[in-house]
């Protein structure tokens, strides 16, 4: 399996820029007086399907256009790959399909059909649907597009690190969510490729530890998946995240469903912004770990903001805490 570099990510940024704008990189005053650090968030949340992965999802399309013109294009997803994937159909002029399990959250299975893109319900997570989908490529001749193993959506994702690092050179530690794990992953090939010294850290749910577990012993781990954070509910590790991050990631943090919330809140109160709860992971880590980062300049990338009404009226009228409680 192909282990993407530097240099194609720099390269894709090509089609990246000319479809996508780049998101800001902001200063919390706040957040940065109560860790202990100085606090950056990469807003993610401002792309057009609020959510990273929509860089790999413009730079596969671009690069596959002929045949995903020919064939369709088909992938499985609980949300933002479904989103990444419809959105760069849409403008590209290609058919799309998307498996999604029945767990998949309501607003991003609509947003998905108003992106055009044909939905099929399967399987009750993310694995059963991915196995449909993997079926229904072979059986009609569509064009598949495996949403972690795919080599192509790190090298998009990464130009979100590119970014980073050209607005912040001097950056000492970045913390990234990690599902799949393309995002983590694109960051331990920039970061580690331009100066090895950047501490990379990878952030997953309490309830969803199959890539920790993984990384831990070394080979493919299965792990049932209970997490509300959609975004981080895979139920096993792959095998590209892990070629890649095996012995380049500094460390992987696991937060609860409770300490996202939590910090979903705290992002709305000190910044403004709205995160979907995997998108909070890193503001929750760098809460859990910020005794070791007192001092540093910090990136917290704020991967998603999709996050339903329900579950946001629910946070700002729990009990959960926010900044500096």
């Amino acid at each position: 399996m192909r282990i993407p570099t530097l240099a194609d990510i720099l390269n894709a940024r090509r089609n990246v820029d000319r479809y996508l704008k780049r998101t800001p990189l902001i200063y919390s005053r706040r957040l940065s007086r109560v860790l202990g650090f100085d606090t950056y968030l990469k807003l993610e949340n401002l792309q057009p399907v609020r959510s990273f992965k929509v860089r790999g999802g413009v730079h596969f399309m671009v690069s596959m256009l002929d045949e995903a013109l020919r064939r369709g294009v088909i992938t499985a997803s609980t949300g933002n790959h479904a989103q990444s994937i419809a959105y760069a159909g849409s403008i590209l002029g290609v058919q799309v399909k998307i498996v999604m399990p029945s767990n998949a959250p309501q607003n991003k299975v609509e947003a998905v059909k108003e992106l055009g893109a044909e939905v099929i319900h399967y399987g009750a997570y993310y694995e059963e649907a991915r196995e449909y989908s993997e079926m229904l490529a072979e059986r009609h001749g569509h064009l598949y597009v495996h949403g972690i193993n795919e080599p192509l959506l790190y090298e998009g994702v990464g130009t979100m690190h590119l970014e980073i690092l050209e607005e912040m050179p001097y950056i000492d530690a970045v913390i990234n969510p990690i599902g799949g794990g393309s995002g983590a992953g694109s960051a331990v090939i920039v970061y580690k490729s331009v100066n090895p010294r950047i501490r990379i850290y990878g952030v997953q749910a309490e309830g969803a530890p199959a890539f920790y577990h993984s990384w831990k012993t070394g080979s493919i781990v299965r792990a049932e998946a209970r997490t509300k954070a959609e975004g981080l509910a895979t139920s096993m590790g792959y095998e590209l995240p892990l070629r890649i991050m095996s012995n380049r990631i500094d460390d992987v943090v696991l937060v609860s469903d409770r300490e996202m919330m939590a910090a979903v809140k705290t992002l709305l109160e000190a910044t403004g912004q709205l995160a979907e709860l995997a998108g909070a992971a890193s503001t929750a880590a760098a809460f859990k770990i910020r005794d070791r980062l007192q001092g540093l300049k910090i990136a917290l990338n704020l991967t998603g903001g999709n996050l339903p009404m329900e579950m946001l009226d629910n946070i700002l009228h729990s009990e959960y805490s926010g900044v500096g409680d």
